[in-house]
């Protein structure tokens, strides 16, 4: 039974060492907190520490970090370096040059290099992929995501670098390709320098557009994906209860040069409600000694590339 390290004990990093442990895969935590760490490992009864040296002196099979985003790059290169398979939490870093650096590192040592884009995993995201990819829509138009709700406010990262990478990663994964132009705004209130409201439009190969508005202002919570074709359209809201995807069978069809709506019944298309984030651990587990192919490093890489553009235009087109 492989065995996986969990770094970080905090509000995600409970969800790594809970659905391990559950999985029978977890091998040990890592947490600065000494009092957080001794709850955590009564809980759970693995190796803890509160050093992640001492933790690289056990030959786990792999390590998952959940901590902070601006320590991502040290603790992930720290433990490349040292030849140990990582899945990393978005975003992968906080920029494009120390993303490369993870992604070439990783090659250069041969090991397992990953990034938590757990969406990828949502057994409802995949069954789209599928129905997109089988032609029920037709020609794909236009895409957008929202991500709204009322907190997790964050005063280390703006809410675009903590939202938006599912939603970039999602709509990557849907056309096939990474976007080929960014446009984006986005508005400060809570903090001098932490935006808290963004709006980015994507442009991708063959004419398809796409965009996603993130906030943690917002009176109630969504988290919605709508893809628009030329035969059909679908919507997922992972937010509300019931989580169906519906297929609208609707379009636009020109008679004569006369552009007629074409309406039919409504359908839920069925899939199998499994939790994304077992399913990205399982599938962690499982290529530790294969090759990386869903949420690897590169397609971490392409994601923070689109988070710094969208950055460099919100505080270019920001007016305080």
């Amino acid at each position: 039974m492989k065995k996986i390290c969990v770094i970080g004990g905090g509000r995600w990093g409970k969800n790594h060492i809970r659905t391990l442990f559950q999985m029978g895969n977890l091998g040990g935590i890592v947490e600065t907190d000494s009092k957080r760490l001794e709850e955590l490992v009564n809980q759970y009864p693995v190796d803890g520490f509160t050093n992640l040296d001492k933790a690289l002196e056990k030959d786990f099979d792999g390590f998952t970090i959940a901590v902070p985003a601006p320590l991502h790059y040290e603790v992930a290169k720290k433990l490349i370096s040292k030849g140990k398979n990582v899945l990393v939490e978005k975003p992968m870093t906080l920029s494009t040059k120390t993303s490369r650096e993870l992604v070439e590192l990783a090659e250069q040592n041969n090991v397992r290099l990953m990034v938590g884009h757990v969406l990828l995993f949502h057994p409802a995201i995949r069954k789209i992929k599928e129905v997109i990819d089988s032609g029920k829509i037709g020609q794909l138009y236009y895409l957008y995501s929202t991500r709204l709700n009322l907190g997790t406010v964050r005063t280390e990262e703006n809410v675009f670098w903590s939202f938006a990478p599912h939603d970039i990663s999602v709509l990557d994964y849907f056309v096939g390709h990474s976007a080929i132009h960014i446009e984006s705004k986005g508005t400060k209130f809570l903090q001098k320098n932490v935006y808290d409201y963004t709006m980015t439009q994507l442009t991708y190969p063959g004419n398809v557009h796409a965009h996603i508005f993130v906030s943690w202002l917002h009176p109630f919570k969504e988290q919605r994906l709508v893809v628009i074709g030329s035969k059909g359209m679908i919507s997922f809201d992972d937010s509300s209860v019931e989580k169906e995807i519906l297929f609208y069978d609707k379009r636009i069809e020109f008679e004569k040069g006369i552009p007629i709506k074409v309406e039919n019944p409504s359908e839920i298309i069925a899939y199998d409600r499994k939790l994304p984030l077992t399913e990205e651990l399982q599938y962690f587990v499982d290529n530790l000694d294969k090759k990386i192919e869903i949420a690897d490093g590169e397609s971490g890489y392409e994601v923070v590339k689109v988070l710094e553009k969208a950055q460099e235009l919100i505080d270019k087109n920001n007016v305080d």
